[in-house]
């Protein structure tokens, strides 16, 4: 079987299909990022992109992604180690406290500002409702996103000013 994960192509054994995705990536592979929380797909930490579109991965087996391209948090950074633009949006506003939902809510926005560099901060609420977070309180998390839309869009990033 093949796949496609931060732009590596992979043979894997017909066998590993059945597995779950989240435990193939995390055990299997060392890409930790997407967290297994709630195991029903609900909470949003194991999300990932594939043909980059949202897909929560607990629910998910290593066969629904063969011939796709996978994403996960760790693809996003340059192979320098540089932090994607998204992802330092949300380290500069303080959009991570505990990190344990970061992966996937970064993943949400990077597919949600793929399609729309133009975002209101209601369609930036309503992009990200399928991901949970006990810590933020969201407000971070939405003008990590507001930020970070420069980027998508070309354009440099607006100055930081508080917002309430």
């Amino acid at each position: 079987m093949r796949l496609n994960i931060n732009g590596r192509d992979l043979e894997v054994s017909d066998s590993v299909g059945e597995k779950k995705l989240i435990t193939f990536l995390r055990e299997d592979l060392d890409l930790t990022g997407a967290k297994n929380a709630c195991d029903i797909g609900a909470c949003g930490a194991c999300t990932i992109l594939v043909d980059d579109e949202p897909v929560k991965i607990c629910i998910k087996r290593v066969k629904d992604v063969a011939g796709h391209r996978v994403l996960t948090i760790e693809g996003m950074a340059a192979p320098d180690g540089t932090l994607h633009p998204l992802q330092q949006a949300f380290v500069d506003r303080g959009a991570i406290q505990c990190g344990f939902c970061t992966p996937g809510m970064v993943l949400v926005a990077h597919a949600f500002l793929l399609k729309q560099p133009h975002p209101t901060r209601d369609e930036i609420r309503k992009a990200i409702h399928g991901n949970l977070c006990r810590c933020t309180g969201y407000q971070q998390i939405i003008d990590a996103i507001e930020e970070a839309a420069a980027h998508y869009r070309g354009a440099p990033a607006p100055a930081q000013e508080a917002r309430l």
